[in-house]
């Protein structure tokens, strides 16, 4: 039997929490445009968003951009995440 030595990224590992108020948040997915604040969002599917594991329940900012495109696709959960 063959194992695969690929780690994947977790989305814990991923998004750890900031030191400071004044530090920026992860922002997964595509870019931040010029002018844009990202959106905290709660995934209602797992999803694997640029090379990391989203699990259903887990919150994260993303652009408002990918946030109206997940919700489209019926990737982000119906209640609001509490910020």
């Amino acid at each position: 039997m063959t194992t695969n030595a690929t780690k994947k990224n977790t989305f814990a590992a991923a998004t750890e929490p900031a030191a400071t108020e004044d530090q920026a948040v992860t922002v997964i997915g595509p870019p931040l445009r010029a002018g844009q604040s990202p959106e905290k969002v709660r995934f209602a599917h797992h999803l694997r968003v640029g090379g990391v594991e989203v699990k259903p329940g887990d919150d994260a900012y993303v652009s408002p951009d990918y946030a109206r495109q997940l919700r489209g696709s019926g990737y982000i959960a119906r209640t609001r995440s509490q910020a």
